[in-house]
């Protein structure tokens, strides 16, 4: 895997109801759906934007205590040796490195606040198309909703190098904080948790042709649109919608607006 550490190479949808979220994404984002060859135990069902992979969707074991959510694996060179550094950083492991036959080696972990995240290298050569900001299909954004956005932001840092390389006051709620690596100077943001208390976790933004169409299809395919569409700032003429989808699960969706639409 040619991807460079903290690079977001796959998005994953864990759900107690994994034949309507593939009704319910396929309708919205015109993913096609696949079950990986070689016969895997639990449900598990990848999916693809033009023919090009970018996540997939897991059936939640009975009694998980993740619920129905979003979450994403991080590319690294070692995972043994990423997985150690999580920890002596004040972050957990929920799943200890293991191999996924043919797939690559994963674990399980969470930043010292408690979002949740896979750290993966996988077997491929190839590097992931998950996230691909311009590109129809494929994640545009990675948002991290915390309780202490200094402490997450020093914790990555350490962990993967990323840097602040920008901010957008949002005033009680303070600073909206961009981050990125190298040459990838927007991966995503962090914000502060709106509600005290609330549980820390990662959110995602998938780029969509039309988002006043992708909107319909979240209302008439059962999910519940919580925020916009929002014109986003900067030149490119973005917009966004919040959402859940029909099972609780977060999720946001960005695009191109008609000329008129409001």
């Amino acid at each position: 895997m040619g991807n460079r550490d903290g690079t977001p190479i796959w998005y994953e949808l864990m759900t107690d109801a994994p034949d309507a979220a593939q009704d319910f994404y396929g309708a919205v984002m015109g993913w096609t759906f696949a079950k990986p060859p070689g016969g895997m135990e639990r449900d598990y069902r990848t999916f693809a934007a033009n023919g090009e992979g970018v996540g997939g969707v897991m059936k939640a074991p009975n009694g998980s205590p993740f619920g129905t959510t979003w979450a994403v694996y991080f590319g690294v060179a070692d995972v043994d040796a990423m997985a150690v550094q999580v920890k002596d950083l004040g972050g957990s492991i929920h799943m200890e490195p293991q191999d996924i036959p043919n797939v690559g080696r994963f674990a399980f972990v969470a930043d010292p606040q408690g979002a949740m995240f896979y750290l993966m290298h996988g077997d491929s050569d190839q590097d992931s198309t998950a996230f691909a900001p311009m590109t129809a299909g494929h994640c545009c954004w990675n948002e991290l909703v915390t309780s202490d956005q200094t402490a997450a932001l020093d914790f990555y840092g350490k962990l993967f190098g990323w840097k602040k390389t920008g901010a957008m006051p949002m005033g009680e709620n303070g600073d909206y904080t961009f981050f990125g690596k190298g040459d990838v100077e927007m991966l995503g943001a962090m914000m502060n948790a709106q509600k005290p208390g609330a549980k820390p976790f990662w959110n995602f933004a998938f780029t969509v042709a039309d988002i006043d169409t992708a909107k319909a299809a979240v209302e008439e395919s059962g999910g519940t649109v919580t925020h916009g569409p929002i014109d986003l700032p900067g030149d490119e003429g973005d917009w966004m919608i919040q959402a859940n989808d029909p099972q609780g699960a977060k999720v946001m969706f960005v695009g191109k607006r008609k000329a008129g639409a409001r």
